[in-house]
């Protein structure tokens, strides 16, 4: 790395971007020497600018790894344009503290990307250092090395992580920070206790093991008490005596459960409530608690505390007090307390497991009152404040409806910002305990487990989601009923694990049942009901009733303008594409490519006034499903060059990844874009790779693989592998034979595409029967008109001409060029390469579930 040179033009002073960088300790003291040390290894590696060697400090409990960091980042701020604090006791705080980080590098703004997608983004722009390629990145308690390292950037900046882990020094350069010396002792006493002589001092550290954290508690209380060091040493003696004897727990040391014990007991003399306060703090994560959450408890606990509550001087007096006594940290500008974990575990071991319990109790009904409810994009930021307190709380514990609805809400919304893998977590941890305590059957762990089966799928973990939704949705429906909110939710999820599973003739009989009983509890104008008939109308078209899909959706669209009023609004545009994609799927492929420009501008318009992000799933869906409609039409460089933005997009995402569905569909669709665009060998490569890839997700006989299966058929006789391509077609037919029946359109398409590669192999006969039986099917199918019965047409009639019958193919292709004109245009590529009496391929594309 390049050393940092300290800035010199003063009008850059000061970080653009500072974030959460706790408030600087003025009682900081020493530490001259760490400080050198790290600020030598961090500035010292030149050779490599773009590789970022993240620096450990570690050390016990209280030795001051956290203020070492905070005063690191003071001292040398002026030497970063970016300086970003993230607490990383629990994965989850990390990404969504990462994630927060994007708006302030441009990457988002009014609209929040899903967690894992802003994350990526982030750590990309870091490693690239633009638009800051000095910043420092703080990971504080990271006690996880494995969960916490994919979260760590690389690139020119710099990167300081503390923990108690010693595994650390496995994986990143180690600086160890041990208790103070003997003279940063004295210096930190005389400072905080200015009247201490120098063997009191002495005499003092010594007893306290120089520990940081159990002097400055010592420091507190004589400075806030007048207690002289002598009398405070008897105390202490007596203190850790009793301490002693009574076991203290040995992952905190004796010096600072004395020194605790000495400023509780003092506490309890002068303010009762504040040790009241600081126990309901004990019981919450160690990150900043909202003084507005604590305040509620006057209108919620029914208890002597939240009775005393309600005096706001005397509320204000004890979290003054705490401060006063170092017990906890205050923030005035942001309305916060913070307590550290050594003295929170300290506060919750002195009590009894009875105490232990109410205390808890209590701070689950604080947690509760703060649930803002939905989890709705403007309730964000609200959970986001919630969530570092929701494990170390252990609310997922509690078996009160109001505190299980709090999980749910979090795991929603957890859902909902794309931070599904902390979703999971959660959702599996709350759901083990309370299967334990409920049993299966419980209605709050049905609903989750809904929420859970909801995330697998958005994880492409299609088969999972199936085996938890399917027993969930029988046992809901016995728990609340058939009709209930929750049931329908679960219902018409169920219909799209069927869809993924390739049963499409299943999945429509239930989303015709599930529609039919939205419209009887909901009525016809709730959303909820027009969600369902968009699941019913993705059925129509999975089962070949293109007409049905383009009817359905004609009249869903017209339900939503009605429901929302304007084209703009998320659901109203979501039929805008579901309709523009009926159209091209039923034969209308120029309205089809127009109304689907039509709602990507939309889209479009969307992202550019921060309604929308720009790697939205429904945005990242519908410019993938344009490029299709821009190739079906005939202009094939606009959809190579959407198809290749729109699958960069997608593998790049830490949401999707190479092997999500969405992506795979993404991937299909370059490669069949390539293809038609001249680029035979690269389409290869990419069908061929994707293909073995949709065999591992969905499995070797999903409709899906299978029909992947003629795309990488098509290119292989594009390159003259034709006996390759006919082995592909023949097995892919008879998979699709047995999955959807002779008559699907994914079996017509085989079917004819098969009949291409036996004539190019000089089975003519072969062919034309074959052909002529397909061609027979898609017109009673999908009617004489449709690109699909024409492409049959025109081969067909190339196929009775080499056979000797050359007056049918001539009058079959006279009828089919008419036909092609009206329906695509005489430049339409397709129309153009008839006329030249060549042969049409079909390709597939598999549509969203």
């Amino acid at each position: 790395m390049v050393k940092s040179v300290p800035v010199q033009d003063t009008g850059r002073r000061v970080p653009t971007i500072w974030g959460s960088v706790p408030q600087r300790n003025k009682n900081f003291t020493g530490r001259e020497g760490l400080l050198t040390e790290l600020r030598e290894r961090i500035t010292s590696d030149a050779r490599d600018v773009t590789a970022v060697l993240p620096h450990a400090l570690h050390g016990l409990g209280g030795v001051g790894k956290t203020h070492l960091a905070i005063e690191y980042a003071h001292r040398f701020q002026t030497d970063y344009e970016l300086v970003w604090w993230v607490p990383a006791d629990q994965p989850s705080l990390v990404r969504s503290t990462l994630a927060a980080l994007a708006p302030r590098l441009g990457l988002s703004d009014a609209t929040p990307l899903r967690v894992d997608d802003a994350v990526t983004l982030v750590l990309d722009a870091l490693r690239r250092g633009e638009p800051y390629s000095r910043w420092l990145l703080i990971f504080d308690n990271a006690e996880q090395p494995e969960l916490i390292r994919p979260s760590i950037p690389h690139g020119p900046g710099h990167v300081i992580v503390t923990s108690r882990n010693r595994s650390w020094m496995s994986h990143v350069d180690t600086l160890e920070v041990n208790v103070f010396d003997r003279r940063e002792s004295l210096e930190f006493l005389r400072r905080r206790v200015p009247e201490i002589s120098a063997p009191d001092a002495n005499e003092l550290a010594e007893a306290l093991g120089d520990l940081p954290l159990a002097l400055e508690q010592a420091g507190a209380l004589q400075s806030e008490t007048g207690m002289d060091a002598q009398e405070y040493l008897e105390l202490l003696r007596d203190a850790g005596s009793r301490l002693l004897s009574e076991n203290a727990a040995a992952d905190y040391s004796r010096p600072v459960a004395a020194a605790w014990s000495l400023s509780v007991s003092r506490l309890q003399d002068q303010s009762p409530f504040a040790l009241e306060l600081l126990r309901r703090c004990a019981f919450f994560g160690p990150e900043p608690i909202s003084m507005e959450m604590l305040d509620r408890g006057k209108y919620i606990l029914k208890s002597d505390f939240g009775v005393a509550m309600q005096d706001r001087l005397l509320v204000s007096r004890a979290i003054r007090e705490l401060g006063r006594y170092a017990l906890a940290r205050i923030d005035t500008n942001n309305r916060t307390l913070q307590v550290h974990r050594l003295v929170q575990k300290l506060i919750r071991d002195e009590l009894t497991p009875e105490d232990q319990a109410r205390v808890r109790g209590e701070v689950h009904q604080l947690l509760v009152g703060a649930d803002p409810g939905d989890a709705d994009e403007a309730n964000w930021a609200q959970f986001a404040r919630l969530l570092p307190h929701i494990v170390p709380s252990q609310v997922q514990q509690a078996q009160d409806s109001p505190s299980r609805q709090l999980i749910e809400h979090i795991v929603r919304y957890l859902f909902q910002t794309g931070d599904f893998t902390t979703g999971l977590v959660e959702a599996d941890r709350a759901l083990t305990r309370w299967i334990a305590d409920s049993g299966d059957n419980d209605p709050d762990v049905l609903i989750l487990q809904g929420v859970k089966a909801d995330i697998l799928w958005a994880l492409g973990k299609y088969h999972e989601a199936y085996d938890l939704r399917r027993p969930t949705l029988e046992a809901i429906t016995a728990a609340l009923g058939p009709d209930h909110e929750e049931t329908l939710v679960i219902l018409n999820g169920h219909g799209a694990d069927l869809r993924a599973r390739g049963e499409f003739e299943a999945a429509r009989e239930l989303d015709e049942f599930s529609l039919a009983r939205h419209q009887t509890v909901f009525g016809d104008e709730h959303r909820a009901t027009q969600n369902a008939a968009n699941n019913l109308a993705v059925d129509y078209s999975l089962t070949s009733s293109y007409a049905r899909a383009l009817a359905a959706d004609e009249q869903n669209l017209a339900d939503r303008r009605a429901l929302h009023g304007r084209d703009d609004s998320t659901w109203v545009v979501h039929a805008m594409a579901a309709l523009a994609r009926d159209l091209r799927q039923a034969g209308q492929y120029l309205e089809g490519r127009k109304r689907s420009e039509q709602a990507y501008m939309i889209y479009q318009d969307m992202v550019q006034r921060r309604v929308l992000s720009v790697d939205h799933p429904n945005v990242l869906l519908h410019a993938k499903e344009l490029s299709v409609a821009r190739r079906k039409a005939g202009d094939f460089t606009a959809a190579l060059e959407l198809a290749q933005e729109v699958h960069s997009r997608y593998t790049n995402s830490s949401q999707y990844g190479s092997e999500h569905p969405d992506t795979l569909a993404a991937g299909i669709n370059l490669g069949n874009a390539q293809r038609v665009g001249g680029e035979p060998e690269e389409a290869t490569v990419r069908i061929e790779k994707t293909v073995r890839r949709y065999r591992d997700v969905l499995g070797p006989d999903h409709p899906y693989t299978l029909g992947c299966a003629l795309n990488l058929a098509l290119v292989h006789r594009q390159l003259g592998q034709v006996d390759t391509a006919e082995s592909l077609l023949m097995a892919s037919l008879t998979g699709l034979e047995a999955r959807l029946g002779s008559d699907h359109h994914y079996t017509l398409t085989c079917q004819t595409n098969l009949a291409t590669a036996r004539s190019v192999l000089g089975r003519t006969d072969e062919a034309l029967k074959m052909g002529e039986a397909a061609l027979t099917r898609f017109r009673d199918l999908l009617g004489p008109d449709h690109p699909h019965t024409l492409v049959c047409a025109t081969n067909v009639a190339l196929d009775l001409a080499a056979v000797g019958r050359g007056e049918e193919g001539e009058q079959l292709t006279e009828d089919t060029m008419r036909r092609y004109r009206r329906v695509l245009g005489e430049n339409h590529p397709d129309v153009q390469a008839g006329l030249r009496g060549e042969r049409l391929d079909f390709d597939f594309e598999p549509p969203p579930l």
